[in-house]
């Protein structure tokens, strides 16, 4: 490899060679590219359907002479496009993150001399000197490894970090298992080494997951294409409506000024105006209770695609485990002890451990050989595995720092990828010595009589360590090692790691005083096997309760891990995402699938492992090709490609990286599986709440056009001016709209499937209950106003237009459900729709009542008989919709706003 680079590794580089090889490769930074700007924003809101259509509306009003109306038509424009403008504009930072997460210096041999340099000048065949708490500059071969780890979480999502070694491996190995190569942005946990760069800049393994991120398509939420299909339907009816009607118009012999006045009605009455407004504050309501469960959103409409989600497609260290090592296993000789969790009470009392030798050293000796560190305030410093031993061993009173007072630490033998394992030396108490006062408990006495001496104890993986033990401790007696004990010893390890758990032998080997301690691996014999200690990431309580939850609500739970495959399928399993026989489908595996393999064996497996950033796109881009909506959540950079990717990327605020948070579109805050859970049941109560408000208004509207339409048939004028419908649309409609936006949910908000992806938001009935009930309206309102009309009653329009917003109102209270009766859900459940509903009965009656309103609205006043009339029309509209409704349930049929599929 150096020979390949030209590189001495005694050496590194001379700065000629720095200087070519920058000139060749670049520099050791990844470049970001700009996000959209604001001019290119703005110019996308004010090119949506509803925008150009409205403001075609504007236009002729103007040309018309009625600069009120086209005013009024452009304010609700320009309040349009802000809202949507707002919510829009945010710059891409994922690269910039991942810029950020560069090392701005790292240590390395240039002209044989150690040198700090800045990473960005690091170039292939650089030499670099890795310690303990360093991070990796650049990706390069290991040729030096003494007791190297290194946290790689970010790029494989292992919770524990990976042994490093310079013995080769297979050139097509796993990420996760390259144990001679160190990554850029990864961190040395500890131990030591030197590295070869091999690439730099966009060619390291960071550049390649940048390349993924900045190719990931910009992807279309689920209610932001129902929205635009809704409008461009709503464009399409509304244009062929007015051809129709202007040719009707024209073969008639009507004048041209009537026409034009007809054709902007019609244009104002089919578009509901409020529409935006109201969808983003209702997301924007729905955002912030999400973040009162602990779930930021960072994109609005990322609030209703979490109603639609079929699949989670979920990380499993800290989202459904608690990521945090915990030993749950002691199993000696014939003794086994399963432990309760750390918050709980100690699982084995003083007593037994005065009684017990051998299960006392199997505590003491899994703290002693070991490097965590303690801060201050009790805080373990180290290797997740390793702080997990000292802590169980502190539960039961064996502290690390009181434990190497009594029994010093006078020598070690490091530990390596090749023997995995670890030895230290202990200096034991000569004479009569005090037993500190914090394990008088556990040790039982106040002094003894000790011999001195040392004892060595050694911990690692059971295979290796088995071939330096020639005895067992056997309920304290040293029972030389058999077969039998050997297969049992093994089979318990086996047993364990089925099951996801990883195990840890210790062993030890006491020297009398005087006795010639060897000082290297030799010391490695003649050890007695004290026992195993298996732990675990322990599953998150709530994640079982949300995933029962996922499985009500017909939302498929997978996890998606660079773990092991046992150990995944083993959390899996505790958490009821996977059955007892479950298997999970590996990345090696994954590479030999072809596509629609790969969406055959999607449609049943619950686990992959050992997959990279490449294996969750291509899993995610199956998953939504199958219909399913997808959440994906990571908090790695390797997730961001994914995230990207999904319907909904869903970030870790404790541990998830800056590229990762800003490539999602919604924060953990707790990083808790649950909370995605929660996150999801808010979403369809938004999406419900949006659908329901739409179906309300377009009933209106329904009406609207349908009187303006057939008015003119039976010889009527226009029977709605413009300015008439913006109020309807605006206030009528826009004042309750808002109290939809915080309706409670109904009760089986969580007990139905979610709503299929290519579904409308007029729901699965295609409209049926909107043409039914905007007819309803149509004849409530039309026969009325064409009697009066007929009979010569000049009040017969401004009867019309209070009749249809008092209607509107009215039905708004059984819009609230679209299965329950108003007498079910209470005409006060929903405090702020009575409210709003009382406000804008106000403001309709004051329009009728004073004088200058009713003149810029060309009304009429209203005697009492039309008041009468009116508020009848209201009422009877109420009991159109609560008889449509009690159809539904007579006939069993599930509703379309509940999201039947």
């Amino acid at each position: 490899m150096a020979a390949g680079l030209a590189t001495d590794p005694s050496r590194g580089l001379s700065e000629k060679e720095v200087t070519d090889r920058l000139r060749e490769h670049g520099p050791n930074e990844l470049e970001s590219d700009e996000g959209p700007s604001a001019a290119r924003i703005m110019i996308a809101q004010l090119t949506s359907p509803m925008i150009l259509l409205l403001g075609a509306a504007a236009v002729l009003s103007a040309a018309l002479g009625d600069i009120a109306e086209a005013a009024a038509i452009a304010v609700v424009i320009v309040l349009n496009a802000w809202i949507g403008f707002r919510q829009e504009y945010r710059a891409e930072r994922a690269m910039a993150s991942l810029q950020a997460m560069a090392v701005p210096q790292a240590n390395l041999l240039r002209d044989g001399r150690p040198a700090q340099v800045e990473t960005r000048e690091i170039v292939p065949g650089d030499v670099v000197l890795l310690e303990a708490g360093s991070h990796v500059p650049a990706d390069g071969r290991l040729l030096e490894a003494h007791t190297l780890s290194v946290d790689e979480s970010v790029l494989t999502g292992e919770s524990v970090a990976a042994s490093k070694g310079a013995e080769p491996v297979a050139p097509d190995a796993p990420l996760a298992e390259r144990t001679s190569m160190a990554y850029s942005g990864t961190s040395v946990a500890g131990g030591r080494g030197t590295l070869l760069v091999t690439a730099t800049g966009r060619q390291a393994e960071f550049g390649r997951v940048a390349d993924l991120l900045s190719g990931a398509e910009s992807k279309e939420t689920p209610l932001q294409r129902r929205l635009n299909n809704l409008v461009r339907g709503l464009a399409i009816a509304a244009g062929v409506i007015v051809a129709v009607v202007f040719g009707l118009g024209l073969l008639r012999g009507e004048e041209l000024d009537t026409l034009l006045l007809t054709a902007v009605s019609l244009a104002v009455a089919a578009i509901p105006e409020s529409l935006p407004a109201v969808v983003t504050i209702t997301l924007a309501l729905g955002a912030q209770r999400m973040l009162r469960r602990n779930a930021l959103i960072r994109r609005l409409y990322a609030v209703e695609t979490l109603g639609s989600v079929s699949t989670i497609c979920s990380d499993k260290t800290g989202t459904l485990t608690q990521n945090r090592m915990t030993v749950v296993v002691l199993d000696m000789a014939g003794d086994r002890r399963e432990l309760s969790d750390e918050n709980g009470d100690a699982a084995i009392g003083a007593g037994e451990l005065r009684a017990n030798p051998t299960l006392r050293m199997l505590l003491a000796g899994g703290a002693l050989c070991n490097d965590t560190g303690q801060a201050e305030d009790g805080e373990l410093i180290g290797d997740p595995t390793e702080t997990a031993l000292v802590a169980v061993a502190r539960r039961h009173g064996l502290d690390k720092r009181e434990l190497e007072s009594f029994l010093p630490r006078v020598g070690e033998v490091p530990f390596d990828s090749e023997r995995k394992r670890m030895t230290t030396i202990h200096r034991l108490p000569e004479g009569e010595r005090s037993i500190p006062p914090g394990l008088r408990q556990v040790f039982g006495a106040e002094s003894l009589e000790a011999p001195g001496g040392s004892v060595a104890i050694t911990k690692g993986a059971l295979e290796g360590l088995l071939a330096c033990c020639d005895s067992v401790d056997v309920g304290g007696e040293q029972v030389p090692i058999d077969e039998g004990l050997r297969e049992r010893a093994l089979a318990a390890d086996e047993k364990l790691a089925r099951n996801g758990v990883r195990v840890l032998g210790v062993a030890q080997r006491v020297w009398p005083k005087g006795g010639d301690v060897p000082e290297d691996t030799a010391i490695e014999s003649g050890l007695t096997l004290l026992g195993l200690e298996g732990m675990i990431d322990p599953a998150r309580t709530e994640a079982r309760e949300a995933i029962a939850t996922c499985r009500e609500a017909g939302v498929r739970a997978v996890m998606i891990t660079g773990d092991h495959p046992l150990t995944a399928t083993a959390i899996a399993r505790d958490l009821g995402l996977a059955g007892e026989d479950a298997t999970a489908l590996t990345g090696g595996q994954l590479e030999g699938l072809s596509d629609d393999e790969l969406e055959r064996a999607a449609r049943d497996t619950r686990v992959y492992a050992r997959v990279s950033p490449e294996d969750k796109i291509r899993i995610v881009e199956v998953l939504r090709r199958e219909g399913e909506v997808v959440a994906m959540t990571g908090d790695g950079v390797n997730d961001a490609p994914a995230l990207t990717q999904a319907d909904i990327g869903v970030a870790m605020g404790i541990t998830g990286t800056d590229v990762t948070k800003d490539a999602a579109d919604m924060v953990l805050r707790d990083d808790n599986f649950a909370t995605i859970v929660g996150a999801v049941r808010e979403g369809r109560i938004v999406f419900d709440n949006i659908r329901k408000f739409i179906r309300n208004i377009l009933s209106g509207n329904l009406a609207e056009v349908a009187v303006m339409v057939l008015g003119p048939l039976v010889g009527m004028p226009i029977p709605l001016l413009p300015l008439q419908i913006l109020w309807l649309n605006l206030v009528t409609d826009g004042l309750p709209a808002m109290a939809f936006a915080v309706e409670p949910p109904e009760s089986d908000v969580m007990k139905r499937p979610p709503t299929p992806r290519g579904e409308s938001l007029l729901g699965a009935d295609r409209g049926r209950a909107l043409v039914t009930r905007g007819a309803a309206l149509t004849v409530l309102v039309g026969v009325p106003a064409y009697m009066l009309w007929d009979s010569g009653d000049d009040a017969w329009q401004t009867v019309l237009f209070t009749s249809i917003a008092f209607a509107e109102l009215a039905g708004s209270f059984a819009m609230r459900s679209e299965r329950f009766s108003l007498a079910r859900i209470g005409v006060f459940g929903n405090r702020m729709l009575v409210g709003a509903v009382a406000l804008t009965v106000a403001l309709q009656v004051l329009l009728v009542a004073v004088p200058a309103a009713r003149d810029v609205m060309d009304l009429e006043p209203l005697a009492a008989r039309h008041w009468l009339l009116v508020t009848g029309i209201a009422l009877a509209y109420l009991a159109a919709i609560e008889a449509d409704k009690a159809l539904l349930r007579l006939r069993g049929r599930r509703p379309a706003a509940r999201g039947a599929s």
